[in-house]
């Protein structure tokens, strides 16, 4: 008998296909049909009708005196916001209609109930007294509801109430019926509701009165005969200790707890065990080791034997156990703990095979899971166990388990370490190079999530290995990290490779540490021009931005003034100049973020002038977006060095004013020119004195340039006064007070041959003739009508760079001011985002009315 064809087993299973298709939309078909009958008839729509006309609160009474359940539940839900309302009115009509409901109420009412309750109390909507006499008395009755969910809701709002309640209250509604209700005769769920209760109380009477009437009632639950109840009292012990004082403590609370962790159920032993470990600090150190030390190395010695909740929660507190307990351990018992928690680090690592997961028995892949969190809680502890050592033996004691956790095969096992690699690092010190190789370990994990949780404080990390070690000399120390710059690439390649790109975005905003770490010939050749690519070919805004952020911190602390020109040549040129409009809103975010990083001096000398040009982009969003950039761009601007780079800003304005024909752009221009006049400008008080005394002969006091260096900003006006020549030309210029007292005339005169209202109501009318764009002048600065400048004039002169650090400085030109026609292609060219080229200079290019 020969096996199907290949193309008869298609066959055969493309038509079973088929068949189970047509199956399950009959299937679909027949749950369709009780939808349709489900619909409401008219006679049930007219009983679910309310009366329009009537008032919230008589409504509410309707619906919970005739309406549907779900109609009631609405009216519950609703309370709070009657009680805000009309308080006085919904407790004497609404509540008593509430109280009914909740006699036949199904478990959403009760529900929505106890959590509208909790809502009137943090609300306040009444006072404590009026709360406790109309709400009590309903949380009370329902807290032994049939249903655990419900019960636990109503627990949850009384605890939260008890904490607001005054004492006789306490007293006489809660605390005097606990004697009753906490008796054996009483259900299992009664009993459980007295021990969190109790457990709430301690803290609210005085010792007197937990000795006398709560103490008793601790210790009958503590031996009750159900292990529920005796584990539930347990874990309310830790309030009760911390209520009643030291002493108590010790002569009724520890034996409860020794006895308890002798318990024949185990989580009644475990209860026990967590308690004694978060109570440690309170008890001296006798107790600690004549008491508590033998219970819990008894609760270690078993731990591998029982259920394997035990050792999670072993684990998980082994940290705390340890410095609870440091230095009351011999020797002996310190390496015997040691090497427990050794074992538990590589648990279930021995048990691994080859096998498929498909084969292994379920109760087996429960167990792993289990032994997984086992291991993930020792990566926790970790740095507690560092202490435990003494960070001086790490090489010795912890190393080999710091490398077994690091490589792990499960990732939240490495997840954890990676979480902790700083606490780590920072308890090594000078010692932190043992753990260099882990460092590259984890930055070259498959996974995402450990990478994300490492690069969390990367920063640091890093400072702490260029700065520790063995070496006092930093170049000696990072050669021992060949493999750093390998590993942050292929890092951040992992990251942008994948869909998570806030991930990568967060990584690059921490490789800004790198300048304090590697040197600029390794970021200049293996970073700069990644961060370029990602300006220019990522898809993702808040990872391009962070690219550019980083990019800037990088130029930022480059030295090389070689290789700092030609970074800004190819922001300029391929950013600023670039066919793609969305590489050129990349260029005005790199400018918004030289502004923040540079000095003012540096952002003029080499960015002022291709951002302004941007007044003249084809795109509308390009416009807008510079439109809000310029008050920022203005305020680098410090009069009168750079009197000409404001013209040229006055000028671009008054252009867009005039010529620009978005509505949307026009209106961020009026509100843009309004706030630039409103601006305070940086004067350089300095250059602005040697100026008068030039051109009054006589030398400048060290008082008055004392006070003219404190003023270093002024109002607009005094700009307003300050001319600017064309370059070249061969006039004088004028005095500065005479200046000043001029500004209003050569203000007045800027508006002749234009009509300019005072809260710029007509800009829009502006004409777009050459003659009136000459004429008109905005008073963005308030300097006087100047012919157009052409933005490669070489008789340009840069603002002084003497607040500038040294390194920004640079004698070689840059083609800043000019857009260069043999642009490389643009990855982002294409489609919505492309455009046609920019032409090479402002001074060449004419704008179209």
């Amino acid at each position: 008998m020969h096996p199907p064809s290949p193309a008869a087993t298609a066959m055969d299973f493309s038509q079973n296909s088929l068949f189970g298709y047509m199956e399950d939309l009959q299937e679909l078909t027949i749950i369709e049909r009780p939808v349709r009958r489900s619909l409401k008839t008219p006679e049930e729509i007219e009983r679910l009708t309310v009366d329009e006309d009537l008032s919230d609160i008589e409504r509410a009474v309707y619906l919970l005196s005739a309406g549907q359940d779900i109609q009631g539940t609405s009216v519950i839900a609703n309370l709070p916001f009657l009680m805000r309302q009309n308080p006085a009115e919904t407790l004497r009509r609404v509540l008593p209609k509430v109280r009914e409901a909740l006699h036949v109420a199904g478990v959403e009412m009760q529900l929505t109930a106890a959590v509208s309750f909790l809502t009137i109390l943090q609300d306040e909507s009444v006072s404590v007294h009026t709360y406790a006499h109309s709400f009590l008395q309903v949380i009370l009755l329902h807290l032994e509801h049939r249903d655990a969910g419900v019960s636990n809701a109503w627990l949850e709002t009384l605890l939260s109430v008890i904490d607001v309640l005054p004492k006789d209250t306490l007293r006489h509604e809660i605390l005097n019926p606990l004697v009753s209700k906490a008796q054996l005769s009483q259900t299992v769920q009664s009993r459980l509701v007295s021990c969190k209760i109790l457990g709430k109380l301690t803290n609210k009477f005085d010792a007197l009165v937990i000795k006398r009437e709560i103490l008793p009632l601790v210790k009958s639950l503590c031996q009750d005969v159900e292990y529920e109840v005796r584990s539930c009292m347990c874990r309310q012990l830790e309030n009760i200790a911390q209520g009643i004082g030291t002493e108590l403590t010790k002569s009724v609370v520890l034996p409860e707890l020794i006895e308890l962790s002798r318990d024949e159920g185990s989580s009644v032993r475990l209860a026990a065990f967590e308690t004694l470990v978060n109570l440690l600090d309170i008890f001296d150190t006798d107790d600690r080791s004549q008491t508590i030390l033998p219970v819990v190395k008894s609760f270690c010695e078993k731990s591998f034997k029982a259920d394997e909740s035990i050792l999670i929660s072993l684990s998980f507190h082994l940290g705390k156990l340890c410095h609870g307990l440091y230095g009351i351990f011999t020797p002996d018992q310190h390496l015997r703990f040691l090497e427990f928690y050794k074992k538990l680090c590589t648990l279930g690592l021995q048990q691994e095979n080859g096998h498929n997961e498909n084969q292994i028995p379920p109760q087996i892949l429960e167990q792993e899971k289990k032994y997984i969190s086992v291991r993930k809680n020792c990566a926790y502890n970790f740095p507690a166990m560092i202490v435990f050592v003494d960070p001086k033996n790490f090489h010795m004691e912890l190393y080999s388990t710091f490398f077994c956790l690091c490589h792990d095969p499960e990732v939240p096992v490495r997840y954890t370490i990676a979480i902790c690699f700083y606490e780590v690092s920072k308890l090594l010190n000078s010692g932190v190079y043992l753990i260099h190789k882990e460092l590259i370990t984890l930055l070259q994990d498959e996974s995402l999530e450990v990478l994300d949780a490492l690069i969390d404080h990367l920063p640091e990390i890093l400072e702490l290995m260029s700065t520790g070690g063995e070496s006092s000399v930093q170049e000696n120390k990072l050669s021992s990290l060949p493999d750093l710059v390998p590993a942050l690439t292929a890092a951040e390649q992992r990251a942008a490779a994948s869909l998570k790109w806030r991930t990568h975005e967060k990584l690059l905003q921490k490789y800004a540490c790198l300048p304090q770490v590697i040197s600029s010939d390794q970021i200049y050749y293996r970073f700069l021009q990644r961060m370029f690519t990602i300006m220019m070919t990522n898809n993702v805004l808040p990872v391009q931005k962070a690219a550019s952020r980083t990019l800037c911190i990088f130029l930022r602390y480059n030295r090389k003034q070689e290789q700092r020109h030609e970074v800004i040549q190819k922001l300029i040129e391929q950013l600023g100049q670039g066919k793609s409009y969305w590489n050129r809103l990349r260029f005005l975010d790199t400018c918004e973020f030289i502004i923040e990083i540079f000095s003012k001096s540096f952002f003029c000398k080499y960015f002022f002038l291709p951002a302004i040009e941007l007044t003249h982009d084809p795109v509308a969003n390009v416009r807008m977006k510079l439109c809000y950039l310029l008050p920022k761009v203005k305020s680098t601007l410090k009069i009168p060095a750079d009197k000409h780079l404001l013209q040229q800003l006055e000028m671009c304005v008054r252009k867009l004013l005039c010529q620009e024909k978005d509505k949307d752009v026009l209106a961020i221009v009026k509100r843009t020119v309004l706030e630039l006049d409103r601006m305070e400008m940086s004067m350089d008080a300095e250059q602005l004195e040697k100026e008068k005394q030039q051109n009054d002969g006589r030398p400048m006091s060290e008082k008055t340039f004392e006070k003219k260096r404190r003023d270093s900003k002024t109002p607009t006006s005094l700009p307003k006064s300050i001319p600017i020549s064309v370059p070249g030309s061969s006039s004088a210029t004028p005095s500065t007070s005479k200046e000043i007292k001029k500004s209003k005339l050569i203000r007045s005169q800027s508006f002749n041959n234009q009509a300019f209202h005072a809260k710029y109501g007509n800009l829009d009318k502006c004409t777009t003739s050459k003659s009136s764009t000459a004429a008109y002048t905005p008073s963005v600065s308030g300097l006087s009508k100047t012919s157009m400048i052409s933005l490669t004039d070489d008789s340009f002169r840069t603002r002084n760079t003497n607040s500038a650090p040294s390194s920004f400085s640079s004698n070689t030109s840059l083609p800043s001011t000019s857009r260069g026609t043999g642009n490389s292609v643009d990855p982002k060219s294409s489609g919505s985002k492309d455009t046609q080229p920019r032409k090479a200079t402002l001074k060449s290019r004419k704008s179209n009315p």
